[in-house]
């Protein structure tokens, strides 16, 4: 006997998502990646580094190796009462493993060398960022990753996610390419280029992506786009809704939408 899907009994995961910005030739771009199609959530779709916080991200190990930000400021900048710092570090743990960019710095001021053996190994639970901070003497500068944005899945879908987006700047001499694992493409890319792509039907995006490429839109260099983010403050939740339409399709409400309030 089939079991009946409930949608209301679907946990909601915390996630982290980081828009890592910089200075190219035709102005502000951000990196971005391609969903494998065999993503259990968001399958093909482009997207920014990011992914589930884990429970690792919240160990207390990891507060000596993060500068600029503790644990109480963190918590007070999300809303929540305590654990905020870990959305800071899953956005740089993310990002090193799925893109290959660590969004750190060595204490002793000499550049990072860091394999794809050991971004594999973060990627794969066999090394922790605790443990890679130790083995390189790292500091992550939190200061610098600021707080920009909060969605909320929409019930109705089987996986949903609590995600909080950051945008920070590319650290100089590391360029981001996809996993191959995870990700199938990536690139650099202005955010209007990105969003002409996305009408044009060449990349598949979700509400939350486009709309903050939307915001990265208002930016001409990623120090405009850091000084913006720096800014936000008392940043609402978002919570989609979804609605039928002809022909059992599926469409988005948004808040402010005619019949979001009536929505379930």
């Amino acid at each position: 006997m089939t079991e009946t899907f409930d949608p209301t009994t679907v946990p909601i995961k915390a996630a982290a998502t980081v828009m890592m910005v910089r200075d190219g030739e035709p102005g502000l771009e951000v990196f971005m990646l391609r969903r494998t199609g065999q993503a259990a959530f968001g399958a093909g779709m482009y997207v920014f580094p990011g992914g589930r916080v884990d429970d690792a991200d919240h160990a207390d190990e990891i507060a000596p190796f993060c500068d600029g930000l503790d644990d109480a400021d963190a918590s007070a900048q999300l809303g929540i009462d305590q654990g905020g710092l870990a959305f800071w570090v899953a956005s740089i743990r993310e990002c090193f493993e799925e893109a290959g960019v660590l969004l750190a710095e060595r204490r002793d001021g000499e550049p990072l060398d860091l394999g794809d053996d050991e971004r594999h190994a973060v990627h794969d639970g066999e090394m922790s960022m605790v443990e890679l901070c130790k083995r390189h003497d790292l500091v992550l500068d939190l200061s610098t990753t600021h707080y920009v944005d909060h969605w909320i899945t929409p019930v109705g879908e089987k996986r949903r996610f609590d995600t909080r987006f950051f945008v920070t700047e590319a650290p100089a001499g590391q360029e981001g390419l996809h996993d191959d694992k995870e990700t199938t493409d990536s690139l650099w890319v202005s955010p209007q280029k990105a969003l002409d792509m996305q009408e044009a039907g060449e990349l598949m995006m979700m509400p939350p992506t486009m709309y903050n490429l939307r915001r990265l839109m208002q930016s001409a260099t990623a120090a405009e786009a850091l000084a913006a983010g720096e800014a936000l403050t008392d940043i609402a939740c978002i919570l989609p809704k979804l609605r039928s339409i002809d022909g059992g399709k599926i469409s988005i409400a948004m808040p402010g939408d005619a019949d979001y309030d009536t929505l379930q």
